[in-house]
């Protein structure tokens, strides 16, 4: 009878620890499908909110990475505030000091000239080393990648007036045709320069702002898409849908 209670015990006790080690497993795996639901949910929900211009990196990402977008976005508030300082003086020296950029090369050439000669010179008198001038040379492969990039994005810019010129895509003319009209306008207002410095500002400002700030902007922004939107669907209803189009597409067909 001992015996026969000693292995029912036994038996007791294993099945327990099974059981325990069985619930264990289930709760682990429990718990890892509702990690699984959970992560799933909220890629569905970070999918369903609306981005301007449909971007699905982020801001960093857009902007290229790298130092640029470092720049651009304030991670080194010393470097960024050095740049801009720099660009704020450039613009008051050339635009609220009438300073001419072929006068002030020719200035700064001068005295850095100046400087390094006299220095050459009077080493032979002090009995110091001269100057260690380094020797600046442009690499052959910084030249032929500048060349490509800016070649492709001018080939690039040729091909969109040329599309947009053969009347394949209204919406484009009409948004290449309104920011024309607005560069016209703000070319009227201030030189090449005011504008080039505005257009600075903007990507200095503009981009940090918007990191800060992108779920209350992204919001405000559908809202004006759909409103956008409405306004087009009339426009293009009245108006737009009344043009006659040319026999293009016939003559495809044949």
């Amino acid at each position: 009878m001992a015996e026969q209670h000693k292995e029912e015990s036994g038996v007791t006790v294993l099945d327990k620890i099974s059981d325990k080690l069985h619930g264990r497993g289930g709760g682990s795996s429990s718990s890892s499908d509702s990690d699984d639901e959970r992560s799933s949910a909220t890629a569905a929900v970070k999918a369903k909110i609306y981005r301007i211009f449909g971007r699905e990196k982020p801001v960093h990402s857009v902007l290229g990475g790298g130092k640029p977008a470092d720049l651009f976005l304030w991670r080194n508030k010393r470097i960024s505030g050095g740049v801009l300082a720099g660009a704020t003086a450039f613009w008051l020296l050339f635009e609220v000091m009438d300073y001419h950029l072929l006068t002030l090369l020719c200035h700064c050439l001068i005295l850095t000239l100046a400087i390094l000669f006299l220095w050459s010179n009077a080493t032979t008198f002090i009995n110091k080393s001269p100057p260690n001038i380094p020797e600046v040379k442009i690499p052959d492969d910084l030249a032929v990648n500048f060349a490509r990039s800016l070649r492709y994005e001018i080939n690039r810019g040729f091909a969109t007036l040329r599309e947009i010129g053969q009347g394949h895509d209204l919406k484009k003319f009409l948004i290449v045709i309104a920011g024309l009209w607005i560069l016209s306008v703000l070319g009227s207002c201030c030189n090449f320069l005011t504008l080039s410095y505005i257009v600075f500002m903007v990507l200095y400002t503009v981009p940090v702002l918007y990191e800060k700030h992108e779920d209350k902007v992204d919001a405000f922004g559908e809202k004006a898409m759909v409103e956008l939107k409405k306004y087009y669907a009339i426009f293009d209803e009245k108006c737009l849908s009344k043009i006659p189009k040319g026999p293009l597409k016939d003559k495809k067909q044949h």
